[in-house]
């Protein structure tokens, strides 16, 4: 039992196992808390330069965890370095790893891509109405890998971002004004100047159409059973569905107080009657 209590064994497991392992260990302590101290002023600079640029601060918020994860690794690949740890394969088995789940994660990955890209260009900001990848709404939501947008009816709707950013987007919220493109047809034997007249006169009664651009009223087509009149005038873009409603009701009603006829699609059927020939 003597044995196991020999002074030179102790001295030479302190020498050549505690002392260097302790130091070691220290060490690695010591590199990670002044890593963790230097990451967090590192992200602290870096957030008031990208702030100072008028960045989203939702992107900002997610390359700064991406750059800050990135510099908590290369410090905890230093520290294990300091331990004796062989950190080439460890390397190498995160690349690997990064290759695969890169691999599995393609459509993820390119949605991310095209929310960045969208949240950096700005097409379009919560609260415009949009129609993106067959879906029109109002955009509520924009993160990095989807946009959640409102429908008419009130349906949720989450559109991954790279089939928006791949196709068209229309922004009807982008201008402050628009244009309201309606057509009216009459009758070959309605009076043409008094149906102008009267369009005319209701785009000007109408205090939300805007002076400015002139609003046109222009027979437009000499069509099979009509006379086509084209109707544009502008408005601001919050009043562009009421304009259009309210003009169509109310076309309607001076058209049948001034008798002028509104042609619609008929279709006359005649019925031959053969006699049977008697027997």
């Amino acid at each position: 039992m003597e044995k196991w209590f020999d002074p030179t064994m102790i001295q030479s497991l302190q020498e050549e196992y505690i002392i260097p392992w302790g130091v070691n260990l220290v060490t690695a302590l010591l590199v990670f808390v002044v890593g963790r101290l230097v990451i967090s002023v590192i992200m602290a600079l870096f957030k008031r330069v990208l702030g100072r640029t008028r960045m989203d601060q939702m992107l900002v918020d997610f390359l700064a965890s991406i750059v800050s994860a990135l510099l908590l690794l290369f410090v905890i690949v230093a520290s294990l370095d300091q331990l004796g740890v062989d950190t080439s394969s460890l390397i190498a088995i995160v690349g690997a790893a990064g290759l695969a789940i890169g691999l599995s994660l393609q459509d993820s990955l390119k949605n991310f891509a095209a929310g960045v890209m969208l949240i950096v260009f700005r097409p379009f900001r919560a609260g415009d109405f949009v129609e993106a990848a067959g879906v029109s709404g109002i955009v509520e939501n924009i993160t990095v890998f989807n946009t959640v947008m409102r429908t008419g009816d009130n349906r949720e709707v989450i559109v991954p971002n790279g089939a928006i950013y791949s196709g068209v987007i229309t922004n009807y919220s982008k201008r402050a004004t628009r244009r309201v493109d309606l057509v009216f047809g009459i009758g070959y034997e309605s009076d043409l100047r008094e149906a102008k007249r009267i369009l005319l006169e209701i785009v000007a009664a109408d205090e939300r159409v805007l002076p400015e651009p002139e609003p046109v009223v222009a027979v437009s087509e000499l069509a099979d059973s009509s006379v086509n009149f084209i109707v544009r005038p502008w408005v601001k873009s919050e009043d562009y569905w009421n304009v259009l409603w309210d003009m169509n009701e109310t076309v309607k009603l001076r058209f049948d107080e001034a008798g002028i006829s509104i042609p619609f699609p008929q279709m006359d059927v005649h019925v031959h009657k053969t006699e049977t020939p008697s027997s």
